[in-house]
This record gives structure tokens, sequence and C-alpha cells, in this order.
């Protein structure tokens, strides 16, 4: 079970606070030590300690991608070719910081990587696969599964 050096050890106040945090990112500091019955400074110098010790690495804002128009979402498995660092590392730098890329996850199995990606529609997926992947010479197979919904799930810590 993986759990954090006793330095980086979570307490209840601690818990609250990401909870609450999880919750609304954007709730006030002084509201946040009501919610969790400490003075707004120890509010403060908790989630500040929290951001320092790298339990909380950011706060982030929620899109609604079809609002923006990107309404078609798309996860794509890729299989490169052969697993030359060189390779890897180009593909690295440059696929999972296109603006269409949401998220890029490198897996095990018969996957290396996985992109969640947003577009216009389902011929711009089509030809962004085909520009950005499929033409790339280490990229060996791509499979695209459409999202018809996200569900995001519970991201706070575990029980203790």
């Amino acid at each position: 079970m993986n759990q954090l050096p006793e330095s980086q050890s979570l307490d209840s106040v601690d818990r609250k606070i990401i909870d609450l945090l999880l919750q609304d990112a954007r709730i006030t500091n002084r509201d946040l030590a009501d919610a969790v019955g400490i003075a707004p400074s120890t509010a403060l110098m908790r989630t500040r300690s929290l951001q320092e010790r790298g339990i909380i690495s950011g706060f982030q804002a929620t899109i609604n991608m079809a609002a923006v128009g990107r309404a078609v979402q798309a996860l794509v498995a890729v299989q490169l070719k052969a697993h030359d660092r060189v390779e890897i590392d180009r593909f690295t730098s440059t696929v999972p910081k296109l603006p269409e890329v949401l998220t890029t996850f490198h897996t095990s199995g018969s996957v290396d990587y996985l992109l969640h990606i947003a577009v216009t529609n389902t011929d711009t997926l089509r030809d962004w696969v085909l520009d950005n992947l499929t033409t790339d010479p280490v990229v060996g197979h791509t499979e695209t599964t459409l999202v018809f919904e996200r569900m995001p799930g519970y991201s706070g810590p575990l029980s203790s």
C-alpha cells in the first residue's frame, strides 16, 4: 500500500481542506477556514503547506469542451513501432503538447500511450489522427474510441 512518508501524512484538517477545495477550488480562504473550523491564518498556512509538499499540485478550471467548439472527444490508443529513446523523446515532446490533446497517459501493456483529445467534429478527428499519428514514423498502430460522456471520479484522498 502506498503511504506518504511521515512528513507527508495527512491529518483530518488537511483532508477536510482537500475535500472542500475539490468541491470548489475558488472557495475563499475565510469560507474554507469557517467550514473546517480553524482560523483563516491557519487555513492559509495549511493550504500553502499542502501545495509546498506536493499534495495539492494545482488548481484548474473545468471547461465544457462543447461550449468552446470542441464537442467531439476521443481516446486514442497509440502503439509505437520501436522503443527507441530518441523517437520516444521526440514523440513525447510534441504530441502531448498539441492543442487538441487534453491528457496523455503513458501506459503498460499493448498500448504505449493513451491520448484524450477534443476536436470540433469527426472529420477533424480523422484528419488529426492521420496528420499527427499515423504519419509519424514511430507510430505503429492507433485505435480511436469516441467518448460519449465523461463521468469524473473521486479525485480526493483515500480514507485512512
